[in-house]
């Protein structure tokens, strides 16, 4: 196997993309979108941690590309000469730069703030894809080097290290991260900053600050990943969720010029996003991550302006005496919309079993992503699931670990999976699928699970194997708890009801309040059909909206 260091970087095989040289013409074109500046030799341009003006196309002299934050060593990344531009996808969503940047020689530059790059990237289209493409792959090539964004440092594998770690890799945001048990310049930076081993894990952002076992809401704001909503401003569209049935939405209502804003608790992708590979999504017959595909919607729809806030998480839906609607939010802020689309999808279904809020954030995993592999690579694990997620799961992990025992309560794969899974599956040397049999009994003590005993439904014979993860795919309940008390129609089980009284098939017992993905009572549970009903619902916006106006203006006359 070669040696890592052997491997050829994303800068060596795709350098013409990451980096592409523009000529006079685009340059023409640029400079109704921005402002020529001149920066001395010496001019700091971009500083980790701080909001930069925007991006910069050079049109004379060098911008050192370095390393940023309060303890880097500041090596050089990269050097943008005459026909190259500075930035990466922060600039787009006017978010604080993740590098620092120099100007080597005295230069010269046009400057494009964000809101006029998004008017770059939808009138010039050819120049715009290919500016885009390039902030892509430089975000890609930032995550892959694993030297900018927040420093980590806490216990490797301990609870609140994978969940940090996991925050910021699903939401794209490059980190890195260190042992404090094992590595030596974690160690020295705790010595220097005085940091007690009760306070881990800590995070040192780009910008200086130093926090103590942060909780997601409290590191997004501190590294910039969300700002505050301004209360008197009012949305066309605010959606509740950002799977792929909202950030179609959102796609959709942004590019069709509706005010937009995405709201989730968590991260962008929804469980889509934890898919390890989806390969029957249409037009991707190789495949493809569910991380890799959702951040493509991600930054899709902040390319046609939609803003997107993560976490902020829903507490309340309540109309306003305006005809608005009002959500209020866990940290007490507020957002006003004309009209709401709940994307909020499915939450993880848990263990029916005592003593599993020991083991969740360390041993017991909802998804599958390479921080887990990480942990578990060479041992043996359980996976209990029978869904199509629980399957891609299966694939994923069976070429890191040694075995894997899949638990299935049905009688049979077929019933529940597609049939290119389960023949890979059944392909597998290292995998034992156990039918008719659930997880019964965890053992272990101070978080650290040492074994797991399953239950066969019909011998009732029970069986203890030294397993230290699991892997839960049981399926999910609609995320509506919050919905209590906001006259929007559930059934029995907790799903939106839609289509109800001739109304719009995706339409809520509440007007303007519109439903889509799996939250929705009858949805089919596919990323396609998710997408498809999100892309949808933007029409019967449109239709209420128009309504809304007509209204309006023959209350006037």
């Amino acid at each position: 196997m070669a040696d890592s260091k052997d491997v050829p970087s994303l800068i060596d095989t795709r350098r013409a993309q990451m980096f592409p040289h523009l000529d006079e013409h685009d340059f023409a074109r640029l400079r109704r979108f921005g402002e020529v500046r001149s920066f001395a030799a010496g001019t700091s341009i971009m500083k980790a941690g701080d909001i930069a003006p925007g991006m910069a196309f050079v049109l004379k002299g060098e911008i050192d590309v370095r390393q940023g934050g309060a303890v880097s060593g500041r090596e050089s990344i990269v050097k943008h000469g005459p026909g190259s531009f500075l930035g990466e996808l922060a600039q787009l969503s006017n978010r604080p730069a993740l590098v620092d940047a120099v100007a080597e020689t005295d230069v010269e530059a046009i400057v494009v703030p964000p809101r006029r790059l998004r008017d770059v990237l939808v009138q010039e289209a050819e120049l715009g894809e290919r500016i885009m493409r390039a902030l892509i792959l430089r975000r890609v090539g930032l995550l892959q080097s694993g030297q900018t964004g927040p420093i980590l440092i806490g216990p490797a594998g301990s609870m609140d290290m994978l969940r940090l770690e996991n925050f910021l890799r699903r939401n794209g945001h490059p980190l890195r991260a260190l042992d404090s048990g094992s590595d030596s310049c974690a160690q020295t930076l705790l010595e220097k900053f005085t940091i007690q081993p009760e306070h881990l894990p800590i995070v040192l952002c780009p910008g200086g600050q130093i926090l103590r076992n942060p909780s997601e809401s409290e590191l997004a704001r501190c590294i910039g990943l969300v700002k505050p909503i301004d209360p008197d401003h009012v949305y066309d569209v605010a959606v509740v969720g950002s799977g792929p049935a909202g950030l179609a939405c959102a796609v959709y209502a942004a590019s069709e010029g509706l005010s937009t804003l995405v709201l989730d608790c968590r991260s962008f992708g929804g469980q889509a996003g934890a898919s390890s590979r989806i390969e029957n999504y249409l037009g991707f017959p190789t495949g493809i991550s569910g991380l890799a595909l959702m951040a493509r919607a991600y930054n899709q729809a902040q390319k046609f302006g939609a803003e997107i806030a993560i976490p902020d998480e829903a507490r309340l839906l309540a109309p306003d005496d305006s005809g608005l609607f009002t959500l209020t939010l866990g940290n007490d802020e507020t957002v006003r919309a004309r009209t709401v689309v709940l994307a909020g999808g499915a939450r993880y279904r848990r263990l029916n079993i005592d003593n599993l809020s020991e083991f969740e954030g360390s041993c017991i995993h909802y998804w599958a992503s390479a921080v887990e592999t990480r942990l578990c690579a060479g041992q043996e694990v359980v996976l209990t699931g029978a869904g199509n997620s629980a399957g891609q799961a299966v694939v994923f992990l069976a070429g890191k670990v040694q075995k894997l025992w899949m638990v299935v309560r049905g009688r049979s794969l077929e019933a529940t999976m597609s049939q290119y899974l389960v023949d890979r599956i059944r392909a597998l040397s290292n995998v034992e699928v156990v039918l008719r049999t659930e997880i019964c009994g965890l053992g272990g003590a101070e978080g650290v699970l040492e074994s797991v005993t399953l239950q066969h439904h019909e011998k009732g014979e029970k069986n203890t194997y030294p397993v230290s993860h699991i892997f839960s795919f049981i399926g999910a309940d609609p995320n509506t708890d919050w919905l209590e008390g906001s006259d929007i129609q559930l059934d029995a089980k907790g799903f939106v009801v839609t289509g109800k009284d001739n109304n719009h098939l995706l339409a809520t017992s509440r007007e303007g309040v519109f439903a889509v993905g799996d939250i929705r009572c009858g949805s089919v549970k596919r990323v396609a059909a998710a997408v498809g009903e999100g892309s949808t619902v933007v029409s019967a916006i449109h239709a209420y909206l128009a309504r809304q106006r007509a209204g309006m203006a023959e209350a006037a006359e």
